[in-house]
């Protein structure tokens, strides 16, 4: 376990007074009712089943500056770089407060061998007010087994669907799987009912498959066909003539040759039933992926996608023309992630950290923790405007996201209207 003051010389004091004024409103989060009016603050105590209950906030609102968090990421192993990136947009949303209305923060290595609930009892037993954290699937699953008192969690990752989760533990998350439902949602606004699903041949593509295909199975649609692509494949002629059935086309002319007994002209055709293709990949294998279904006749069906096919770059993105997806604010740059990279940018003029999706994760899970655990929002008030998206809370504790619809056209991001 650190302490928060061995981190505070990893962002230049710089972004303290640029950021005061900046964060300021940026979540819309309605008080629950005058702090008189809440339940005294109490320790948690493990669910243990039975009723179904919703994380209801039992907190009162306090100051900032007496409030301690305890943040657990991975500070160590293969992860630790996606932890800094969290830990480092927490940082950066942390500096919105002069240091004398800073809460005490306290970080907790979960790769370090300790199991996530011991680090957890630790916590509480070094008095947090707040736990963030863990990251890992596994970990946040681990987490719901802490049996002694502990202060509420916002949980950086999602149970296991079916779980039940425990008073006081919220899930915040950046889900591929949400974003695929998400995506289906937009295929049928859109009026799309017929399409076809091209997905990476590894367990991510088929959970993104399967929620994809589940919620556009409830709205009336339906997949015609799926094909799998390899990765490390940079040729995926195979699997995309299959999906379009190009194959069939080209057998066709071969009967009307034999028949005719002389060679024919001849256009390949795909299949004319396709309304709309679904093709979440990472964006180095969108960007090859893209061409290859326009060289086989499918540019005038449109492509969707999850955010993970678009990185920014000024000329390879060219080759992604006209395709959507959807994606956070921080990357498609609306005035709130516009201010806050301009903040980085000066305060780590020669580049500074990472500053992707993780790093606006990290931002906002400081705000989400802020407006519940110490303002006393009620999750069913709670809405915040953030670098990740438009955040609301079910009363399951989960944090849903409502993200921005774009298309790439000539390598330049359009955004398109909410349906």
């Amino acid at each position: 376990m650190k302490a928060f003051s061995t981190l505070q010389r990893t962002i230049p004091l710089a972004v303290l007074a640029a950021t005061a004024a900046l964060f300021t409103g940026c979540a819309t989060t309605p008080q629950a009712g005058p702090p008189q009016q809440r339940t005294a603050r109490s320790p948690v105590a493990p669910h243990r089943g039975g009723v179904r209950r919703p994380p209801e906030i039992v907190r009162p609102a306090r100051a900032l500056a007496h409030t301690s968090i305890a943040l657990l990421l991975p500070e160590t192993g293969q992860l630790s770089a996606a932890a800094r990136s969290v830990r480092d947009g927490f940082l950066t949303a942390y500096y919105q407060l002069p240091s004398n209305e800073r809460p005490q923060v306290r970080v907790y290595d979960t790769a370090g061998g300790t199991p996530v609930a011991t680090l957890i009892s630790q916590a509480a037993h070094d008095g947090a007010d707040v736990i963030i954290g863990p990251l890992l699937r596994a970990n946040v699953a681990a987490a719901t087994a802490a049996t002694e008192p502990r202060p509420p969690i916002l949980a950086l990752n999602f149970l296991p669907r079916g779980t039940q989760a425990p008073p006081q533990f919220f899930q915040y998350a950046l889900s591929p799987t949400a974003e695929a439902r998400l995506v289906a949602q937009r295929v049928l606004a859109d009026g799309h009912r017929l399409g076809i699903a091209i997905v990476p041949d590894n367990p991510w593509g088929t959970r993104v498959l399967n929620a994809f295909r589940q919620r556009l199975s409830g709205g009336g649609g339906q997949l015609l066909a799926t094909t799998r692509i390899d990765l490390a494949a940079s040729d995926y002629s195979g699997p995309i003539e299959q999906v379009l059935l190009i194959h069939q086309s080209r057998q066709r002319r071969q009967r009307l040759e034999q028949l005719l007994g002389m060679p024919l002209a001849f256009v390949p055709r795909r299949r004319a039933d396709l309304q709309f293709i679904f093709a979440p990949a990472p964006a180095a294998t969108e960007r090859m992926l893209e061409p290859q279904l326009r060289f086989y006749y499918a540019n005038g069906v449109p492509t969707y996608s999850t955010s993970d096919a678009f990185a920014p770059n000024p000329t390879a993105n060219q080759d992604l023309d006209g395709l959507r997806f959807l994606d956070m604010p921080w990357m498609l740059g609306d005035p709130l992630a516009q201010a806050v990279r301009a903040v980085a940018d000066r305060a780590w003029p020669a580049g500074g950290p990472d500053r992707g999706r993780l790093f606006a994760f990290g931002f906002d899970a400081y705000h989400l923790a802020v407006a519940l655990f110490v303002r006393g929002v009620a999750p069913g008030a709670l809405r915040l405007n953030g670098l990740t998206g438009k955040l609301r809370i079910d009363r399951e504790g989960r944090v849903h996201r409502v993200l921005i619809w774009a298309r790439l056209q000539n390598g330049e991001i359009k955004i398109l209207p909410t349906q």
